[in-house]
């Protein structure tokens, strides 16, 4: 393994020009590494995103053969767009060339804590309620990973005893080999990305990758209430931790008579009550469970997380409420890019509700979120859109749910959501990805509220 602490004379490729490729680049140059940034997109399909790096010793070697740029390379920083299966992930190993994600490089170079987020759902609102907590308790944090700031761009602008929370994706995980957090939690495990990964099995065992190298003395949190959990825990060598809504757990976070419990080592601490939570949803306790066991064993003090599970808002397209107009609710649920995250949400609606669903394909079983919609009073109707909206409709007519509606735009979309929902909620959460006709899933959501504003007059 290359020490990350004496670059200098090194040779690396960083491969993927986007946020997080940038951000590896300059923490590589200006700590003495030889930089060669690649890319299949070529220089003049940028804007200004790379000029920062104009400024430095950095070569580019953009739109060519991405085999080319290994050529002399010790190390190769990769971009989650890159599958670990693809040609220049497995030729880069097959080099001895040393492979890994930018969370990696960062996490070497960090001087500070380490704590991480992964699951199916539910990453980024922990994630932001983790780094609130901490910021609320005075120390300085960054939420870094897989919620969009680039881990190395906040290991440049940190410094010493600086807090990371970092959200981790099975993409990301599957480049990394040295990854270690103080404390991780793994929220729950549900199908998704099943297009890249191939099996449930594979995309679990990545997301475990995240506990590989913690100590006894490192903690490893799970979900106690996600029976698709069970099977993994026993696989971390850190210290296991568990947190539940339903139950007592022996050791971790729990919910004893509307209130939240921690018990550590015999003791048990009173957290706060349900009813302070401020987010909404079942899921939202679990998060927020999850939340409070990583921080109070990085030494949070009790009041400090009290006070932020009081006022933290949760986070923009997560069950997001967008107004209020003529009887009509607005939700913007764009992060639900899954089934399961999807049923979350529907979970949360207590009026009459036409939902939004479809967008690209990650092979998906839409049969649950068929059979749930069915059953669930609240849900009047769906409006389809996007490449799965075929998929779904059909799983939609095997359970004999009929008020489905298939609509080409987003605008049309949400139009045909208010006419026949007469008054209730409008709720966008479409349980796919976005890629098909938007660039991710914060454009759907902007795109979505827009709309609504320009309905709404707000």
């Amino acid at each position: 393994m290359i020490d990350m602490m004496q670059l200098k004379g090194r040779k690396a490729c960083v491969a993927g020009a986007a946020r997080s490729g940038i951000a590896a680049a300059l923490l590589l140059v200006r700590n003495g590494a030889s930089v060669t940034l690649y890319d299949q997109k070529k220089m003049e399909d940028f804007g200004s995103e790379l000029d920062v790096l104009k400024k430095e010793d950095i070569q580019f070697a953009l739109g060519v053969d991405p085999l080319s740029v290994l050529e002399g390379k010790d190390l190769l920083v990769v971009s989650p767009v890159f599958p670990e299966q693809g040609p220049m992930i497995q030729e880069s190993r097959r080099r001895g060339i040393e492979t890994i994600a930018e969370i990696e490089l960062a996490s070497r170079m960090m001087d500070g804590l380490l704590v991480s987020v992964t699951g199916t759902n539910g990453k980024t609102t922990t994630t932001t309620l983790t780094h609130e907590i901490f910021c609320t308790s005075g120390r300085r944090s960054h939420a870094v990973g897989n919620i969009g700031f680039p881990f190395c761009q906040a290991v440049m602008e940190g410094g010493p005893g600086d807090v990371y929370v970092c959200e981790c994706s099975s993409f990301q995980m599957e480049t990394v080999n040295g990854f270690r957090p103080r404390a991780g939690a793994f929220l729950n495990l549900t199908e998704d990305h099943l297009n890249r990964h191939g099996t449930m099995e594979v995309y679990a065992g990545l997301k475990m990758r995240m506990f590989e190298k913690q100590s006894p003395s490192d903690y490893s949190i799970f979900n106690a209430d996600d029976p698709a959990l069970e099977a993994w825990i026993s696989r971390t060598p850190g210290h296991v931790l568990l947190f539940s809504r339903k139950r007592e757990v022996e050791e971790g976070a729990f919910v004893r008579d509307g209130r939240i419990i921690v018990r550590l080592e015999g003791k048990e601490t009173e957290i706060a009550e349900t009813g302070e939570i401020r987010i909404r949803g079942l899921h939202s306790l679990e998060n927020a469970l999850a939340a409070v066991l990583l921080t109070f064993v990085c030494d949070v003090p009790p009041e400090a997380i009290r006070n932020t599970l009081r006022t933290f808002p949760g986070v923009e397209h997560r069950i997001e409420f967008c107004g209020d107009h003529m009887g009509i609710r607005y939700y913007n649920d764009s992060k639900g890019t899954n089934v399961d995250s999807t049923l979350r949400a529907l979970e949360t609606m207590d009026r009459p509700t036409v939902v939004i669903l479809g967008g690209s394909d990650k092979h998906a079983d839409f049969r649950p979120l068929a059979r749930a919609m069915k059953d669930y009073s609240a849900i009047r109707g769906a409006v389809l859109i996007g490449q799965t909206a075929p998929q779904i409709e059909q799983a939609l007519r095997e359970v004999d749910f009929r008020s489905v509606w298939n609509e080409k735009t987003m605008e049309d979309a949400v139009r045909r959501a208010v006419k026949e929902v007469g008054e209730g909620n409008v709720l966008l959460s479409p349980a796919c990805a976005s890629f098909d006709m938007f660039r991710d899933y914060e454009h759907r959501g902007k795109v979505f509220k827009e709309i609504v504003h320009t309905m709404t007059g707000g």
